[in-house]
């Protein structure tokens, strides 16, 4: 089977990859010459000069672009996705999208006879690397079955959500949860310490009883007490998209969503001072400030 690959960021580059280990064809563009020659070293792998050929003779092509913008681009411009795929292939968008854009796109692919899927991932750069990615996927449920062997090979845990665009609004969901929860834990953590508990004790017996979430266990430990904020492998500027994408959504579907608005607002905030390109948690930084505490230990991680 031949399939394309278009965008080979830090999740887009394994998740190439390891379509290519399993036994696909794969040709691959992006728009920096060092992703693709990194990713050709790979059996099956070659380069496409363009997206145009990247597409033309796949019967699978994927994308993985930083939003809307980027994929409505990459799916519409001169020898785009629209022009170049053929008429029974599949087109999978592995990026976090808009649903209002995914149905937009998906019913104008439809018109030329070609199936999309929305497939955003979750599970970071770690993840993508190892290949065991979440993949949450709307549309036509025998088009999920047909790609699910290519799939396979970039995550292990697949959910067929219903039709076009529920795919990227369950990831939409889980994004904003895993903020929530980031922006909930440094308040509370925040709060401990401000009346004098240590923190490694603090967050110690929170991640080991009911109060405890991936934030205080995994993530605050490798990056937030560390102030290890740079370097990371899912930017401060995606999660902030991802988050404003979600309240978008609520605004449209009157939905109220108390917390996740002041999810969004310190997200803003964030991209405002600067911080767009460190991890996300780093807009726990405007909690500590508010608070009056710093959330640093030298204890290294388990």
């Amino acid at each position: 089977m031949q399939v394309g690959f278009i965008g080979l960021g830090h999740m887009g580059q394994h998740m190439a990859r390891h379509v290519a280990e399993a036994g696909f064809d794969l040709a691959a563009y992006d728009l920096q010459a060092d992703a693709i020659a990194q990713l050709v070293q790979t059996p099956r792998a070659r380069r496409a000069s363009s997206v145009a050929e990247a597409a033309s003779s796949a019967e699978i092509v994927f994308t993985s672009l930083p939003g809307p913008p980027e994929v409505e681009s990459v799916v519409g411009g001169p020898d785009g996705l629209l022009e170049s795929m053929q008429p029974g292939s599949v087109y999978v968008d592995l990026s976090s999208n808009s649903p209002a854009t995914v149905r937009k796109l998906s019913a104008a692919f439809a018109e030329r006879g070609i199936s999309m899927l929305d497939a955003p991932v979750a599970g970071g750069v770690t993840g993508a690397e190892a290949g065991t990615l979440s993949v949450m996927v709307g549309g036509n449920q025998a088009t999920f079955e047909r790609v699910r062997p290519v799939l396979s090979a970039i995550g292990t845990k697949l959910f067929y959500c219903g039709p076009s665009g529920n795919g990227a609004i369950v990831k939409l969901c889980n994004n904003l949860s895993s903020q929530a929860q980031i922006a909930a834990a440094g308040e509370i953590l925040s709060l401990g310490v401000k009346a004098g508990v240590d923190l490694d004790i603090l967050a110690k017996a929170i991640g080991a009883s009911t109060g405890t979430c991936r934030a205080i266990v995994d993530i605050f430990p490798k990056q937030l007490f560390r102030r290890k904020f740079e370097e990371p492998g899912f930017s401060s500027i995606l999660s902030a998209k991802d988050t404003h994408l979600a309240i978008e959504l609520a605004h449209k579907l009157g939905v109220p969503m108390p917390i996740g608005e002041i999810v969004e607002r310190d997200k803003q905030e964030a991209l405002r001072r600067g911080w767009g390109p460190l991890s996300p948690d780093v807009f726990v930084r405007l909690q500590e400030e508010r608070a009056g505490v710093v959330l640093e230990t030298a204890k290294e991680p388990a």
